[in-house]
């Protein structure tokens, strides 16, 4: 890659190298350049490329069908084979046109949406409402446009309907002289609820957008059809991305994507406001997002991410109202006190356990991260070398690395942190489009532990974590406990900076490219990418029916191998497959792991209902039924082991002078610890690593 970056800076060229001085020409051309350039696997700019690029971004400009009409989407058509022609020739017309119908439909949008708005809906109706959005067509004139509108509408005010009749209900109970207002009353505060909402956002969203921001969009659809990695970062977002290198985050402290329609929390930074909350959970949904100065809140499902994270986030202090709709269905408000998180809460964290009189270790690593300013100041690899040895001071006898959930990181850092398990010996291999793989090895003979190690991951574990996971997988060094698989993206990528490429810009700024330009294997010559890395003991999680990993993103790069690079297998005394049977027999007919796999495949039947009923009875009937249903696991939220941890020697002398809450984050830490059936089999691989260990060293030497 550094030879790509100095082929980069030796070819920069100024805006007149270019064909036309035109901004979002220049941007193409050296979007074009890059990704022919830089790209780990090139696609061919043709025809094929022209069909998807315009079944995707048509997609992306109206994903519910509620703007364009079926006349729209034919003349669109007529540029499906020549996008490719126009990317090549610098051309923008195709986005000139789809963008001036886009923005003649939000106009003509704006009117119906109010028009229909200035109606009572009548909720004892038998009809529904499909949310599959790929069921359905464009519509083909403007009556059933405007019967489109009123669906969504109507299933958006349901939601609002049922909120407010329910509090209605909960004030009579709570004081029987209240006098409740009518069904009428509460659907027109309904309506206008959803009105304000919907003025908030086009007016304070879509209005606010300018012809770059919509220029940003094709951008990003173009390299997009690349890879899931390759993305476009216009200087708005850019400075967002920038940010969050800085270390810091302002808001309630929650990672966000979005699926289908809907904004979904992917992670919650520890310590953040959302974490401390104790109420929101990774998978929980966000519908509506209201501030402590309005009165309405505004309903973000259908909502384009950027723009929901502008009502989420917000200066430190001030309160926003969230209303989730949790994975087992049910939909509630949490209020949150936004704040500064500052991302040291995702370092590396340990604690101590007893088993059995025998002690053990855990260390969580939620990322591997790096200060690549000040490689030693901040490490992962450094941070859990640390940890080990403050665990080896209290007699750690085993460890445990929780990976759960943790999304990868930096390259050099996952390298330096297996070289502490071996004695030396290739990690990962990497390489890149027309070179020789490159062997990526620890060349330090030093072992921070060379005891039982056992490596938890989960559907959510990618990249580095991957690595890691592989790389003590393929020497025999430690045992992998989860999902079947884990998240398979085994690929690496690079921000550029666009205007790098110029040496003389008078267009602005052009933003950057992550790009992908590489793709690891493993030391045995397989990728992960789709495949993941198989846990040598499955169990079942909250993510084993849900499409969360590389396989099931648009346009992933396939698998494939390469030659094994050379490595020996630890030479231990545990014995290994014994004690993965053993874990296998266990998790077999563990109970509560039954349950979570239950509510799994529960949890899966709930997203794959897409037709709602609009009739109010059906639709609170349905509610009700979800939520009796969702009450047969709540077993799993109030699952205890006999297990005990606490905090080794060095932190304690911590929480005497701290001033960060560390002693109430590491108690809470500790307790959902204790709740945790995955530890807790960790636990029993550790013991048996022991166990086993103990029996076959008596054996050698008799």
């Amino acid at each position: 890659m550094l030879v790509l970056l100095l082929a980069f800076a030796s070819c920069s060229f100024t805006s007149k190298t270019f064909s036309n001085p035109d901004k979002d020409k220049l941007l193409m051309q050296v979007i074009k350049f890059v990704l022919e350039q830089g790209h780990f696997d090139p696609l061919a700019i043709d025809d094929d490329f022209s069909a998807e690029l315009f079944k995707d971004y048509v997609e992306s400009m109206d994903p519910v069908k509620r703007y364009f009409y079926e006349s729209d989407y034919k003349d669109f058509e007529k540029f499906k084979l020549t996008i490719d022609d126009q990317i090549i020739a610098s051309d923008i017309t195709f986005f000139n046109i789809t963008n001036q119908v886009i923005l003649k439909r939000i106009e003509e949008a704006k009117v119906i949406y109010k028009d229909i708005l200035s109606k009572p809906f009548d909720y004892t109706i038998d009809e529904t409402f499909e949310t599959d959005y790929d069921k359905i067509d464009f519509v083909k004139n403007k009556k059933q446009m405007k019967e489109r509108w009123r669906k969504q509408l109507k299933f958006s005010t349901l939601s609002n309907y049922d909120d407010l009749y329910a509090q209605e209900k909960l004030a009579k109970k709570n004081d029987a002289s209240y006098v409740m207002k009518t069904e009428a009353e509460i659907e027109k505060e309904s309506r206008e609820a959803t009105l304000k909402s919907l003025d908030i956002y086009f007016n304070d969203n879509i209005d606010d957008l300018e012809r770059h921001d919509w220029f940003a969009l094709y951008i990003d659809a173009i390299v997009g059809e690349f890879d899931p990695h390759t993305y476009y970062l216009a200087p708005r977002n850019k400075e967002v991305f920038d940010e969050r290198m800085a270390g810091k985050l302002e808001g309630i402290g929650a990672r966000l994507t979005k699926n289908m329609d809907y904004i979904k929390i992917v992670e919650l930074i520890s310590g953040g406001p959302a974490w401390r909350s104790q109420e929101l959970e990774v998978e929980d949904v966000i519908l509506k997002v209201k501030q402590e100065d309005e009165e309405f809140p505004v309903n973000i499902v259908g909502m384009r991410i950027n723009d929901a994270i502008k009502y989420i986030k917000g200066p430190k202090g001030t309160k926003v109202t969230l209303t989730i709709k949790k994975i087992d269905g049910t939909i509630k408000d949490i209020v949150i006190t936004r704040d500064i998180v500052e991302l040291v809460e995702t370092y590396a964290k340990s604690s101590l356990v007893k088993k059995d009189n025998k002690t053990f270790g855990v260390i969580n690593l939620p990322a591997f991260y790096v200060d690549f300013q000040d490689y030693k100041k901040v490490n992962a690899a450094i941070d859990v070398k640390n940890e080990i040895e403050r665990l080896k001071a209290e007699g750690m006898e085993g460890l445990v690395l929780d990976l759960r959930n943790n999304g990868g990181g930096s390259l050099p850092t996952v390298v330096d942190m297996a070289g502490l398990f071996i004695e030396e010996g290739p990690i990962v291999q990497v390489r890149s489009t027309g070179e020789a793989k490159e062997v990526l090895e620890d060349n330090d003979r030093a072992i921070a532990w060379d005891g039982p190690l056992v490596i938890l991951v989960n559907e959510i574990s990618a990249s580095a974590s991957e690595i890691m996971a592989a790389a003590m997988q393929d020497y025999k060094r430690a045992i992998v406990i989860g999902s079947k698989q884990t998240y398979g993206k085994g690929t690496v990528q690079n921000v550029i900076n666009l205007n790098n490429m110029l040496r003389s810009n008078t267009s602005g700024d052009l933003g950057a490219l992550a790009l992908t330009t590489q793709k690891y294997y493993r030391i045995n010559g397989g990728s992960v990418q789709l495949e993941g890395v198989k846990s040598d003991v499955k169990v079942p999680g909250r993510f084993s029916f849900i499409d969360v990993g590389e396989k099931d993103k648009e346009n992933p790069l396939p698998w494939d191998e390469i030659d094994a690079a050379d490595y020996t297998v630890w030479d231990n005394y545990f014995d290994y497959n014994q004690t993965i049977n053993k874990s296998k027999e266990r998790m077999s007919n563990n109970a509560q792991l039954k349950l979570i796999e239950e509510n799994a495949k529960w949890v899966k039947s709930k997203i794959d209902e897409t037709t709602f009923s609009l009739n109010y009875r059906k639709y609170k009937e349905n509610i009700d039924i979800n939520e009796e249903e969702s009450k047969r696991f709540d077993a799993i939220s109030k699952y205890k082991t006999n297990l005990t941890f606490e905090s080794h020697a060095y932190e304690k002398a911590l929480f005497a002078s701290d001033t960060t809450d560390l002693k109430e984050k590491r108690e809470r830490w500790h307790l959902s610890l204790s709740k945790d059936v995955y530890i807790e089999e960790a636990l029993n691989v550790l013991e048996d690593l022991k166990t086993y260990g103990i029996k076959k060293i008596a054996k050698v030497k008799d």
